[in-house]
């Protein structure tokens, strides 16, 4: 009888979640729900499971619309009228100017409906698979229409948006958002009606009494329609065969795999002849061989253009992706688990996820999407979050800004609200979880059997190719397993360094940035990991790794691999990272742990580390089969963790372990340490992926710091800003410069040891300006003077003002202030646009400047404006610049338990909170030396003393050390004053003495 209902996937419209909506309809004893949501078939699969569960069918349709526009209703007949609709909702979605028109076409397997109140005086004639739908307040005007005396073709549609009163407040909200517009002034049109709401079966059939055959149409046109897809896992609707068939694909697979031997393995065992035969028929009898071929072909199109990538996930705990060069990981080497990476009871295809530099995958993505013909992204659902609720709403009721900031924050007592804040908190806790709008997947692509319209409906975002309308979870339920095609700039550091490094030191040999077994018995890189000099190196550079590396003292690759996942939040938030750091480090310590436990992870000693330790604990421990193991380890994750099948899973453990006669407070602390982390952990072959990329990194800041900073500089840094990689160079001996125009490019470059700046980083100056400048340079060499240089670049005043305030006419020895007078005598004159090639060069004009002069502290002012930040140590611009307050950092050692004073220069912030929920920080700051501080603020002394952005703060606590590793908990702390803006100031207090020293290890 409902033949138009909307989800909460009708965004910012719906109120209903898919459960919910079958859940209704099971309950009013209907046999099939329906689901039509506004442009959006992104329920449709999720519904289908549902309902499959509840012993109901399910029909798709569209509630086709221009905004809250109704056009009419499309309903899918059968799977292939779902596709019929999908594809031309896609037309719509691909091409945002285009509107939906007033009339359906002609789909061979769909019935339309269009809206009565649209066409009530406006008769039309209908095809044998059109309908006119009218609603039960409707019925009064039938008579007086018209249609009264053709309503043959009648249906009865009662929309359903939402459930009860709570539901249509919660829409018109959600309208309201949409419209950009307080709830006060939402206009009647772009909501629906107060009638749109699940009602029984019975009062809508009681309300169409009198007109029977409608009804009898109803159930007429609802019963011909039902989708016989079948929603499983099991059943794989990614492209079946990579060649002409599957036979052939297998017979490929085993080829390459012994193509590969001799690249990988000087000498093949038995037991890697064992694994790999092993591996082959568990794949082929998976039905994943066209999986592993279709990686294998877009990494071989990957080496052809010479781009590095990382090949990671569970897919790296295969001997068969090994050999292909999928992964750059032996699992052999590692005794990685092979049931992590697959089994027999395993449902989806092995991860793979492979990382590209950024400069890169773009292009790979792009031969994908022309390679494979039925492919598309995947897009994730961004959802209402509280905070964001509570500043929409509050916009909504016209709130004022300073009392949304209390409420989005918590800093109110509910009974002391007024009406409108009340009810600002209360439906922002009832939409919190709605989606709001559709997002990429950072990197999932589908690659299907069939066309991706037979599920779904797709757009196209800004990245330019088609992308699905529901997400990753969905994609899996029905049997679209996706492929991970990712970015990260480490490997764009690493490319760019090797470049740099050959091109500033040609008389080294060349680099071989794959010699990872040479690196790992290299003497420079271990040290480096033991003291965590790793700054700019991946993985390995934030303060926490920086910190546990200490505490680890971490010299060998297998050291790394482990501390790549205890990292990860969840081995912390279960008090097992101390607790590996003490075995790891105190052999006599590890008799601490559970005979049981110790002997399932011997190489931990006992301690949860890796995802496949959950697969372990659960298989062995819990007495649960590896399908059931492989189970609750995704049901750790995400929208997973509340499925019925992950609860049960769950049941079973217990069930087994207590069963087996383990004691109750044994297996509870066990299901704590599982569900605390294994949402986070990594595969082990997954931290060994990241472990190898470590390497290559901490090689290349071992003998090539500079070029390494300067590549990672380009790349647009890492975990921290760009002036701590500058501040990194200068600490390894580099002469920073600001952008100069005879030397600098696009990107910073390096000459020795002098590093200039590149063009990109100053703020305001045009991509057009400077691919002028280069061009110029290239063609004509570099520049004179500044007249030369007028005559030679078409340039605006404000252009030109930027690269003469940071100093990038420094070659012409003449002072920037009065450079800066005469650009604005000559180039005013100039028109910007390109008007030719000149025949004759015109002398410059001269004109008489005035003396000017300009101090460093000046110089520093206009780089902070223009790069962000000083070029200078940050500690020169203090009020007090020369008096010296409290130890350096060095000094700390000799300091353990003592209060002690210091000042730090403000690197990095990390929020966290307690285990009652109040708000603590981590602090990363640098010394007068160029030396980093670690800081830690518990609760009472956040509160007191608030971070208060970047700068140099004065700094009061105890010295505390763990492990090796030091750091100050902190009692009192100052932002410290830095002297007035001398470019503004008065000039006699404006002049001091340029500074003497640059921080450097020099």
């Amino acid at each position: 009888m409902f033949l138009n209902s909307h989800t909460y996937y009708s965004l910012r419209y719906g109120t209903i979640a898919p459960k919910r909506l079958v859940a209704l309809a099971k309950s009013q004893g209907l046999d099939r729900v329906l689901v039509t949501d506004i442009n959006s078939t992104t329920a449709c699969m999720d519904v289908l499971r549902l309902a499959r569960k509840e012993g109901l069918a399910a029909v798709f349709g569209v509630d086709f619309r221009n905004s809250a526009d109704q056009q009419f209703i499309v309903i899918a007949k059968n799977d292939a009228g779902f596709a019929e609709i999908n594809t031309y909702l896609s037309q719509f979605l691909q091409q945002s100017k285009i509107d939906i028109p007033p009339r359906a076409p002609k789909l061979a397997h769909t019935v339309v409906i269009y809206p009565f109140r649209k066409y009530r005086q406006l008769f039309f004639a209908l095809q044998p698979h059109e309908y006119i739908g009218i609603t039960k307040e409707e019925l009064g005007s039938l008579p007086f229409s018209a249609w009264k005396h053709n309503w043959s073709q009648f249906v009865v549609l009662q929309t359903v948006t939402f459930e009860d009163k709570r539901g249509w407040n919660t829409h018109r909200l959600l309208r309201a958002i949409d419209e950009n517009s307080l709830l006060s002034k939402l206009e009647t049109a772009a909501q629906g009606s107060p009638n749109d709401s699940f009602i029984p079966v019975e009062t809508l059939k009681k309300a169409f009494e009198n007109y029977p055959e409608i009804v009898a149409n109803t159930m007429q046109l609802l019963g011909g329609c039902s989708s016989s897809m079948e929603v499983s896992s099991e059943v794989v609707r990614n492209q079946k065969s990579y060649t002409t068939s599957e036979d052939l694909d297998y017979r490929l697979l085993k080829k390459l795999a012994n193509d590969g031997l001799a690249y990988r393995y000087r000498v093949v065992t038995p037991e890697i002849a064992a694994r790999i035969k092993k591996e082959l028929e568990i794949i082929k009898e998976k039905g994943f061989v066209s999986y592993f071929l279709i990686n294998w072909k877009i990494l071989k199109y990957a080496r052809s253009k010479g781009y590095f990538y990382v090949g990671r996930g569970s897919g790296a705990n295969s001997v068969i992706a090994y050999l292909l060069r999928i992964t750059d990981v032996d699992p052999i080497e590692l005794d990685l688990y092979f049931e992590r990476f697959i089994n027999l009871y395993r449902k989806n295809p092995p991860d793979f996820d492979i990382d590209f530099s950024w400069t890169d995958r773009d292009d790979i993505t792009r031969y994908i999407f022309e390679r494979f013909p039925h492919t598309a992204l995947i897009s994730v659902y961004n959802t209402f979050k509280y905070r964001a609720a509570i500043r929409e709403l509050g916009k909504v009721f016209g709130l004022p800004k300073a009392e949304i900031d209390k409420l989005s924050q918590g800093q109110y007592q509910y009974e002391q609200l007024d009406q409108f804040s009340k009810l600002v908190v209360k439906y922002s806790e009832y939409i919190q979880g709605f989606p709001n709008y559709l997002g990429i997947h950072a990197g999932g692509i589908l690659i299907s059997e069939q066309p991706i319209t037979n599920y779904t409906a797709t757009f196209i975002p800004p990245k330019g190719y088609a992308t699905t309308q529901f997400d990753m979870v969905v994609a899996e339920d029905i049997g679209l397993h996706k492929f991970d095609i990712l970015s990260q700039r480490g490997l764009g550091k690493i490319k760019d360094a090797v470049i740099i490094a050959t091109q500033n030191n040609p008389e080294h040999p060349p680099i071989d940035i794959h010699d990872i077994a040479g690196f790992k018995k290299d003497e420079r890189i271990k040290l480096l990991l033991k003291n965590a000099k790793a700054i700019g190196c991946f993985y390995v550079e934030s303060p926490a790794m920086r910190m546990l590396l200490k505490k680890l003292q971490v010299t060998d690759y297998l050291g790394l691999v482990a501390a790549s996942s205890v990292i990860r939040p969840g081995v912390a938030k279960s008090g097992m990272m101390r607790a590996y750091i003490l075995r790891y480090r105190y052999p006599e310590k590890r008799g601490e742990a559970h005979p049981i436990l110790r002997d399932i992870m011997p190489d931990t000693y006992g301690v949860m580390v890796y995802q496949e330790d959950v697969i372990k604990v659960a298989h062995y421990f819990g007495g649960l089969t590896l399908g059931e193991a492989d189970m609750l380890r995704r049901g750790m994750s995400g929208k997973f963790r509340s499925r019925e099948e992950f609860l049960k899973v769950k049941k079973q453990f217990f069930t087994n372990c207590i069963n087996s006669g383990k004691a109750k407070a044994l297996v509870e602390d066990v299901w704590r340490q599982i569900e605390s982390f294994a949402g986070y952990a990594f595969a082990k072959g997954h931290s060994a992926s990241y472990a190898v990329e470590s390497y290559q990194s901490l090689y290349l800041k071992a003998y090539y710091p500079l070029e390494y900073m300067v590549a990672t500089i380009n790349n647009y840094g890492g975990f921290y800003s760009t002036e701590l990689y500058v501040h990194e160079a200068r600490m390894h001996g580099a002469r920073i410069h600001p952008p100069c125009i005879n030397k600098s490019g696009e990107q910073t470059v390096i000459y020795g040891k002098d590093i200039y700046m590149g063009f990109m980083f100053l703020q305001s100056l045009e991509r057009r300006t400077i691919q002028r400048i280069l061009t110029e340079r290239k063609e004509n060499g570099c520049f004179k003077s500044l007249d030369d240089f007028v005559e030679r670049v078409r340039i605006s005043v404000e252009q030109i003002s930027i690269l003469l305030k940071v100093d990038a006419f420094a070659f012409t020895g003449i002072n920037k202030r009065k450079l800066l007078w005469e650009a604005h005598m000559k180039v005013t004159k100039q028109p910007v646009e390109e008007t030719g090639v000149n025949l004759f060069r015109t002398a410059p004009l001269s004109y008489q400047t005035p003396s000017f002069s300009s101090s460093a502290l000046e110089d520093a002012f206009d780089q902070i404006e223009l790069l962000g930040f000083p070029l200078c140590s940050p500690f020169d611009l203090l009020i007090n610049a020369g008096e010296k307050f409290g130890l350096n950092a060095r000094e700390l050692q000799f300091h353990i338990g003592k209060n002690i004073a210091i000042e730090g220069y403000l690197v990095t912030v990390k929020k966290t909170r307690t285990s009652n929920g109040k708000t603590m920080f981590f602090g990363t700051f640098l010394d007068r030396e160029g030396h980093f501080i670690d800081s830690v603020h518990f609760p009472p002394i956040a509160a007191q003393y608030p971070f208060r952005g970047k700068g140099i703060y004065r700094l009061r606590g105890k010295v505390i050390e763990e492990f090796d590793c030091i750091s100050i908990e902190i009692t009192h702390m100052e932002r410290m004053a830095i002297i007035e803006d001398p470019r503004y100031a008065d000039s006699r207090k404006a002049q001091r003495p340029r500074p003497k020293k640059i921080l450097t290890n020099e």
